[in-house]
């Protein structure tokens, strides 16, 4: 994973419009990673550290967090087809960016209403499950999450119908459709403590999550505090997926999807899971996103691509799974 991880870092910086060598883009690190002068010209040097830097960077971090996220979400419902929006942080954080564009916010206040929304749509969700779900609170977690999203879809459905057809109902659709064209070192630089706060999250309570695949009766009598556990998983689960997709839009499949082929190669243990789901989220939004803006003569929105890839893939994994007589 980690040999993959490093060839798709290089082909993210290697093709697009202006290519570039691997020979190339090691001189210019060695050249700032000691100091010297720059080894390539200045047009080159501002593709890799300015346009693309950002952007391949930010592929990776929300690739590892929706990887980590989904794998978190399917351990703690003990649902393989759980994906990292199943309680509507993505609807949560896409009426948030609606509602931003729609008032004729800033770029920087579009991603911080985003993330806010996100949080706010999990934080509705927690509440009535506390409320309501003493017999059953997994779910009672899932039908929230469910209603949820579909009342914050019903808002941003208004919300395109109010926003003026020629310059924000355009900008309100390319946002949910994702994308990292606009990613700047300062949005990365808003997103990063978020994604970092759930990353370490995930990773102290790792150990503990495994017993979630046992009934809760038999974890509780194993010592585990159940619903606290749960509680963290979500809030971490949910500051990298709120995170993320303020940076790139609502992408899908990335969580649902790369779990599956991580538990193919390491097993369900939790704690080699995680940094699996990972390293292939990254570099798989990281080819992705090379493919985004490579493919075709305009830019493709990633939520295409991820679905055109990652739906056919999972139906293959359905087909490996049937019984065989």
């Amino acid at each position: 994973m980690l040999a993959l991880l490093a060839l798709a870092t290089t082909a993210a910086f290697a093709l697009g419009k202006f290519a570039l060598s691997p020979q190339d883009l090691w001189a210019s690190a060695w050249a700032r990673l000691t100091g010297a002068p720059p080894a390539l010209p200045p047009a080159a040097e501002a593709v890799i550290w300015r346009v693309r830097g950002p952007r391949v960077l930010a592929a990776g971090v929300v690739g590892a967090a929706l990887g980590a996220a989904g794998a978190a979400f399917q351990a703690m419902f003990r649902n393989p087809l759980v994906s990292p929006d199943i309680l509507g942080v993505s609807a949560g954080c896409g009426l948030g960016a609606a509602l931003a564009i729609l008032l004729g916010l800033p770029v920087a206040l579009v991603s911080a209403a985003a993330f806010g929304g996100g949080l706010l749509a999990v934080a509705a969700v927690m509440l009535v499950a506390r409320r309501v779900g003493e017999h059953d609170p997994v779910l009672v977690l899932v039908l929230a999450g469910v209603a949820a999203g579909a009342l914050l879809g019903a808002g941003i459905s208004l919300v395109k119908l109010l926003a003026d057809p020629s310059v924000q109902l355009p900008a309100i659709t390319f946002w949910l459709l994702g994308g990292l064209n606009a990613v700047t070192a300062a949005d990365l630089g808003f997103a990063l403590p978020a994604l970092l706060a759930g990353a370490v999250l995930l990773l102290l309570w790792r150990w503990r999550v495994n017993l979630l695949s046992l009934p809760d009766d038999e974890a509780a009598a194993l010592g585990l505090r159940v619903g606290r556990l749960r509680g963290w998983i979500v809030v971490g689960a949910t500051l990298m997926t709120a995170a993320a997709v303020s940076l790139s839009g609502i992408v899908g499949w990335v969580g649902l999807v790369v779990p599956h082929v991580a538990r193919l190669i390491a097993g369900p243990e939790f704690s080699r899971l995680l940094p699996l789901a990972m390293a292939l989220g990254a570099a798989f939004l990281m080819l992705a996103d090379t493919l985004a803006r490579t493919l075709a003569p305009i830019e493709l929105p990633l939520s295409v691509l991820t679905a055109g890839v990652g739906a056919p893939f999972f139906l293959w994994l359905l087909g490996r799974r049937r019984p065989r007589a």
